[in-house]
């Protein structure tokens, strides 16, 4: 295939009478070597299933094909997925469907799902890996569905703004860290893998990028009782991260725990009064979460 270059790509869209679609947040990859590192990164094999959000031209796809067991990508923009399709068309083990990706931002469409456990289903021992430049308007809601969806991933590897993988890597103390983190962290090990300047990409995005790592933890994921519950309740008490952790749990339960209630809730975990939600790591959290579920097992968000 040839090499996906700037001049490359400004050539093949003027072919085909096409632009780059700012509101499908396309930014093309125009160094082989990262995308090399991308590959590299999520170290396919033939057992592996990789889920691909966002084809593109279908330059990464190609790379994946030739090491995974099977590549289901998926792009929202008809002119890629024929331009890709083109690319593609040798690649035996690509499956492509023009779909936008999630049903909502809470829910990946269900025939991305379908066809992911169809690929499953052919042997026991394979496994699911997103690997992607995902969009950056997208990339928060895949990466954190992929934690809930029907099939979990064994990795993820993903472009995303570095703004983002700054939040998802983040310790406590630290002016990222949030929800996001104790979501992705309660479940598996991260790291960045590359900072990557706009001018790697064409057309440039205005914001830093980051190939991002996310290898889920079974066992870590085994040890959050519902995970569902303790999503809703980091989210409710990180939405004021800086403010004293008591009065975030009180707003958040305003309407199943008293004041005095919620006191008696945390007691055990001997907090002091100046206590910030942001200081807290995992596994206090989950700790705490237990002490408030088993009082408030109803609540929502």
């Amino acid at each position: 295939m040839p090499r996906q270059t700037k001049s490359f790509l400004i050539e093949r869209f003027r072919e085909v009478g096409i632009q780059p679609a700012t509101r499908h947040g396309q930014n093309f990859l125009i160094d082989l070597n990262l995308q090399l590192l991308i590959v590299d990164s999520a170290d396919l094999s033939p057992q592996d299933v990789v889920l691909e959000i966002g084809t593109g031209t279908g330059a990464l796809t190609a790379l994946m094909a030739q090491r995974a067991g099977a590549v289901i990508t998926v792009e929202i923009d008809g002119h890629l997925f024929e331009l890709a399709s083109e690319l593609l068309l040798e690649h035996e083990n690509v499956t492509m469907l023009k779909h936008d990706a999630l049903k909502n931002k809470n829910t990946f469409d269900q025939r991305i799902m379908d066809a992911v456990g169809l690929e499953l289903a052919k042997d026991p021992t394979r496994r699911l890996k997103l690997v992607a430049n995902l969009p950056y308007n997208i990339a928060t809601p895949v990466l954190s569905n992929m934690l809930t969806c029907e099939y979990i991933p064994h990795s993820m590897v993903a472009t995303i703004q570095k703004e983002l993988a700054d939040r998802i890597v983040a310790r406590p103390w630290s002016k990222d860290y949030g929800a996001l983190s104790v979501w992705m962290q309660c479940q598996a090990n991260t790291e960045i893998v590359r900072i990557m300047a706009p001018g790697v990409f064409w057309p440039p995005p205005k914001v830093e990028s980051a190939i991002v790592r996310i290898v889920v933890d079974a066992e870590r994921r085994a040890q959050v009782p519902d995970r569902h519950y303790f999503h809703q309740f980091v989210k409710a008490i990180f939405i004021h991260r800086r403010k004293f952790l008591r009065a975030n749990i009180v707003a958040a339960m305003k309407a199943h725990l008293s004041k005095a209630e919620v006191d008696e809730a945390i007691a055990p975990m001997d907090f002091s009064p100046d206590t910030r939600t942001e200081q807290l790591d995992v596994p206090t959290l989950l700790k705490l979460t237990e002490l408030i579920r088993a009082r408030a097992p109803e609540w929502t968000l």
